[in-house]
């Protein structure tokens, strides 16, 4: 093995991990802005059905969506465990609605694969790669294929 590839496969991805339904997701923290509460949501008329809506956040109006709806699942009421991940994708915030924030976690790179073409049900166009870790897989998201063109269009419009 070549020291070049060696150290790639060393390399550590730095992920913040959230749950959605039994499924659990990585993305990158850097792509992370901050990690909140649920808080009031406005809803806008004639959105998208997964878009909850809008917030105010110091002074800025972000664009919430939900993602479990954003992936075809069924709705949950908000509880004590739910969290809106703000996020930036192609210079527009938006928050990303989970039902649980679980840990900031290092992996090997060397442990994920590419993703099969449906994993739990979420389109493989936004997996970017699934996680083997001791005893559960992770399925990383690609945020920037989340949201298409159309819907960032959209999303900027609000």
């Amino acid at each position: 093995m070549e020291p070049s590839q060696k150290r790639q496969d060393d390399e550590l991805l730095q992920l913040v991990t959230f749950s959605i339904g039994e499924e659990e997701f990585g993305v990158n923290i850097l792509k992370v802005q901050e990690i909140n509460r649920t808080m009031e949501i406005t809803k806008v008329p004639r959105a998208p059905e997964f878009v909850e809506g809008v917030i105010n956040l110091r002074g800025k109006v972000i664009p919430i969506i939900d993602l479990r709806r954003r992936f075809g699942l069924v709705s949950k009421p908000e509880d004590k465990d739910t969290r809106i991940i703000v996020i930036e994708i192609n210079n527009i915030i938006v928050g990303f609605v989970v039902d649980a924030v679980s840990e900031v976690l290092r992996i090997p790179a060397s442990t994920v694969e590419p993703p099969p073409p449906v994993v739990a049900g979420v389109e493989s166009d936004y997996i970017s790669g699934v996680g083997k870790l001791k005893d559960r897989l992770l399925i990383m998201l690609d945020l920037d294929k989340i949201l298409s063109t159309e819907d960032m269009d959209m999303l900027s419009a609000l």
